[in-house]
């Protein structure tokens, strides 16, 4: 039984750091539709980006702002994660996506002019992070509904970044060891800001 269930406030404490095993571990999917184990612990993990997006919340229980949490950050070998942010609009979007996987993406490229961030890396690390402009991700829901979802810009960053980690992968992993701020060749590449 997870110790993550409905009312589990997740905090700094609880998330995963850089250099543990699971952060590197191909994450095992979920039974469709979801138990509701992993219900509860996709609604901790929604509350956390909540709380740590809100400025009493976060200084109250010491958070480190975040838009997207997945399952290994917690300590949970489970193909699932956890998304909450605002979209061009200004309007909140959140996600909470189950055996997530990116079906289509854009031939151009973006990336973040200040690198990309993580709960799970305690330190600074600069360099461009080169991802897809566009990317569709087939999902399911907490019903077992499957969903295609399209996401561009700033979310599809995002997207692709809480899927690297439910594959083990880092978001430094994409900068380049000898240039950080050399982008790749053959492909149309833009800054997002």
């Amino acid at each position: 039984m997870s110790k993550f269930n409905k009312g589990y406030l997740i905090t700094m404490d609880d998330i995963v750091r850089e250099g543990s095993d699971i952060l590197r571990t191909v994450t095992e999917p979920v039974s469709i539709p979801p138990t509701e184990e992993d219900k509860d612990e996709m609604a901790a993990m929604l509350q956390f980006l909540k709380n740590s997006q809100d400025p009493e919340l976060s200084k109250k229980y010491k958070l480190r702002a975040g838009v997207g949490l997945s399952a290994n950050q917690i300590g949970l070998n489970k193909r699932m994660f956890a998304a909450y942010f605002s979209d061009d609009q200004g309007q909140s979007r959140e996600y909470a996506l189950y055996n997530p996987k990116i079906i289509s993406h854009s031939e151009a490229m973006i990336y973040l002019p200040e690198s990309e961030g993580c709960l799970s890396v305690d330190r600074s690390i600069q360099g461009f992070v080169p991802r897809y402009e566009k990317v569709q991700v087939k999902a399911y829901d907490g019903e077992g509904n499957e969903l295609r979802l399209r996401f561009k810009g700033y979310e599809a960053i995002v997207m692709q970044h809480e899927m690297d980690h439910l594959n083990g992968i880092m978001f430094y992993d994409h900068i380049n060891k000898e240039h950080p701020y050399k982008l790749p060749t053959g492909v149309t590449i833009s800054s997002l800001y």
